[in-house]
């Protein structure tokens, strides 16, 4: 028998009692708002909303943000063990995602943020707040426009099991047990995609390659193609043949065109082949993704990829290549935009196809390291997060007791 099941057993045999926020807050406010152009390197430590969901996990000691107080009014602070939670954002089941402070300063809360009081352990209430029971509850009859809100009382009457404070003592040692591995996974997953980035560097430009490799334009190994174009009026929100965009490629395509009008279009104009490198030309310059063969049709001009002769640069090198590769972007316009021209006068160092084998095999390992989720620290921090998970929810599941 462990000894969480032997506590609940001497002390809350019975069940435990479940309250709400309300019920356990003995303060609750919102912050008030810290404008983006308030944060500064140094000052009075503070936390803006967005934080919560990008930087913060179920607790933190420390707030990576600082504002001038004097410069911020109507001014409300936390302290230690004090409950945080983001009132908007993007998606309904991320709303009123919470952490707890733990470190000994006081600090300003931004707009949006809702500071929650209490006695309880603060590391056990911020665990209990992020179950899958908790999280459903924060989702419920939330209003929808751009953004989500919640609000004060929709979080006040969140309901959560309080046990005596020895159980909620040791459900905290263990799942600090599990945070803190998983911390440590990101911390060594961080560091290896930093080496990956320097391999990248030293491999593809100017390190190992340097005196060994023909320096080329890309105009000398091929030529620029892309798909014809296709209107707006052709493409449906659901068919037969995904249709990427610049804003979907590389992702999950939102539109789609005939069976009929890709088989003509394929037949008729410029299609990649499989294994052909397609490159983002527009938006986010340099993205780039090795076609698979399955079929599908790309955005005109947004969407290109070079015509190369593989005896002279195989395509997995390419594709590497453009990872690294210093595009000559053109600004100004609506977005950015690389054009066919300067695509062809980049440069690129050209070692004979043993060595980009050699080179290639190399960053193949570190890519599946870094970046596989079958594999690899990805697929090793996936997989204790669903182990965590499930642990979490059922440590934090009780049978309730009848007052």
């Amino acid at each position: 028998m462990s000894k969480i099941d032997e506590l609940i057993i001497e002390l809350c045999p019975d069940g435990v009692g479940y309250k709400t926020l309300g019920e356990i807050a003995t303060d609750i406010y919102r912050g008030s708002g810290i404008k983006r152009d308030q944060v500064t390197e140094i000052g009075t430590p503070c936390v803006r909303y967005g934080e919560i969901y990008t930087t913060y996990n179920i607790w933190f000691d420390y707030c990576k943000s600082h504002t001038d107080v004097k410069t911020i009014t109507g001014k409300k602070y936390f302290g230690q063990g004090d409950i945080l939670f983001a009132i908007t954002g993007e998606r309904v089941d991320e709303i009123a995602k919470s952490c707890v402070y733990i470190g000994g300063d006081k600090c300003l809360a931004g707009g949006d943020v809702v500071v929650m009081k209490h006695n309880e352990n603060p590391k056990y209430l911020s665990y209990a707040l992020s179950t899958t029971a908790a999280q459903k509850q924060k989702s419920k009859g939330k209003v929808k426009s751009k953004v989500v809100h919640s609000s004060v009382p929709a979080l006040k009457a969140i309901k959560l099991p309080i046990p005596p404070l020895p159980v909620q003592q040791e459900i905290v040692r263990i799942l600090d047990k599990f945070t803190t591995l998983e911390a440590e996974l990101e911390a060594e997953l961080e560091a290896r995609k930093k080496q990956y980035g320097y391999y990248k560097d030293r491999l593809l430009l100017f390190g190992e390659n340097r005196g060994r490799a023909k320096y080329l334009s890309l105009n000398d190994i091929g030529k620029v193609s892309m798909c014809k174009r296709i209107f707006k009026e052709q493409t449906q929100s659901d068919g037969d043949i995904p249709f990427y965009k610049i804003g979907t490629f590389g992702k999950k395509p939102d539109a789609f065109i005939s069976q009929t009008v890709f088989d003509e279009y394929k037949e008729k104009y410029s299609y990649p082949k499989k294994g052909d490198v397609l490159l983002s030309a527009a938006g986010t310059i340099g993205r780039a993704v090795i076609f698979d063969g399955i079929p599908s049709y790309f955005q005109d001009s947004n969407i290109v990829w070079i015509e190369n002769d593989e005896k002279i640069v195989s395509n997995k090198y390419l594709y590497y290549f453009y990872t690294v590769a210093k595009w000559a972007v053109s600004e100004g316009g609506t977005i950015a935009r690389l054009y066919n021209d300067n695509i062809h006068k980049t440069i690129i160092p050209v070692p004979p196809l043993t060595e980009q084998e050699r080179i290639v095999a190399i960053l193949d390992r570190f890519d599946a390291l870094v970046n596989d989720i079958t594999q690899g620290l990805p697929a090793e921090i996936e997989a204790r997060r669903k182990q965590y998970e499930y642990y979490r929810d059922n440590l934090l599941t009780f049978k309730e007791k009848v007052l």
